[in-house]
């Protein structure tokens, strides 16, 4: 059979996924509230199905995040976290650096801190939180710059790698837990003695100070990636390694230095959550935070104001949620996937945003 007769018996896909041309700001807009009603429709079909009213449920999740101060304030504990990380691997990501670590730095930067927090809190208080915050940006620095240290020098691949990086530190937090960072009077129960109230950080308003922290890291890293020199090598990296050394740069030293800012933002996550939430050290000191982060800055598109909203919102779907296991009896599970479906729309505009579905015409070959 000929190249040519094999062409002309080759059937076109019946249906293919292709770029779309610009799209305009609005019709972007308009795609994602179509998105946002769709979860909302498809939740409340999840919620019928349980037996339960939709907008009964939806009522308690908007007022379980803002009932009362302590609920508010529940919300901003979640929020605090989730916002640092989100810009924490926005710098990674910017510089297209697939930073799947973030988990990994975050506990880090929790046992950098809690080292001195456990052995070293009989020091003043202000230059014991100062020299942990200091202690959490090292050790988060440290855990991003491995990664990016085997990417320059061979080439590794950055998700893998940054991935394996989060089970070390989860069993490094474990092995501390049963081993030399035991509670002597823990009474035979594996755990790390909670933290003296010289090392907790202090609270404004009735939350740590980890809010006013988040904040000021949303100002800079805003200022950072779009009016520095360095916010601007790390746009050219990540568009073209070719053209960032035509122009000059240094790619690795660049690579390093951002993935060290990455990993030191997510460990003031992990010393933040340790000293303000926890008190202690422990294995769900990340919580998952480091996965949840990578969403949340990409449906914000790597803009930091953005990240501050959307981290915002999914505070209040996270704890509005917790609300519905006792006000419903609901499951967790039932939680979980109500969070879910409401997820994979809005996930699944972004793909409508970018791409479009090609049919094969009737008759096509």
């Amino acid at each position: 059979m000929t190249n040519q007769t094999a062409l002309k018996t080759t059937k076109e896909p019946f249906a293919r996924v292709v770029k779309k041309a610009e799209i305009s700001g609005k019709k972007v807009a308009l795609l994602r509230i179509m998105a946002f009603i769709l979860a909302i429709v498809a939740g409340g079909v999840f919620i019928l199905l349980i037996g339960e009213n939709p907008f009964a449920v939806y009522g308690t999740i908007i007022s379980g995040a803002f009932r009362s101060a302590m609920a508010f304030q529940g919300t901003v504990k979640i929020m605090i976290p989730l916002l640092i990380t989100s810009l924490g691997v926005t710098l990674a990501f910017k510089m297209k650096f697939w930073n799947i670590g973030a988990e990994g730095q975050i506990i880090m930067g929790a046992i950098f801190a809690s080292y001195f927090a456990l052995f070293h809190d009989t020091l003043n208080h202000g230059l014991l939180i100062f020299i942990m915050f200091v202690a959490g940006i090292i050790g988060g620095g440290l855990w991003g710059l491995i990664p990016a240290f085997f990417k320059s020098k061979f080439d590794t691949n950055e998700t893998l790698f940054t991935l394996m990086l989060n089970y070390i530190a989860l069993h490094i937090v474990s092995y501390l837990r049963d081993g030399p960072w035991m509670d002597p009077g823990s009474q035979g129960y594996s755990k790390i003695a909670t933290f003296s109230k010289n090392a907790m950080l202090d609270r404004v308003f009735g939350v740590h100070i980890g809010w006013i922290v988040a904040i000021i890291l949303t100002v800079v890293v805003f200022i950072y990636i779009k009016y520095t020199k360095q916010g601007y090598e790390i746009s050219v990296v990540g568009e073209s390694h070719e053209t960032a050394r035509y122009a000059g740069m240094n790619v690795k030293f660049i690579t390093l230095r951002t993935m060290f800012l990455s990993g030191a933002i997510c460990g003031i996550a992990g010393m933040i959550q340790a000293t303000g939430s926890d008190k202690t050290l422990t294995t769900a000191v990340a919580g998952g935070v480091g996965f949840t982060a990578i969403i949340v800055a990409w449906l914000a598109k790597l803009n930091p104001i953005m990240i501050f909203v959307i981290s915002f919102l999914f505070s209040i779907l996270e704890k509005g949620s917790s609300v519905l296991q006792s006000s419903y009896g609901l499951s967790t599970d039932c939680a979980d996937v109500l969070q879910g479906i409401i997820l994979f729309f809005v996930l699944g505009c972004e793909l409508f945003v970018r791409y479009k579905f090609v049919f094969r015409k009737k008759g096509g070959a």
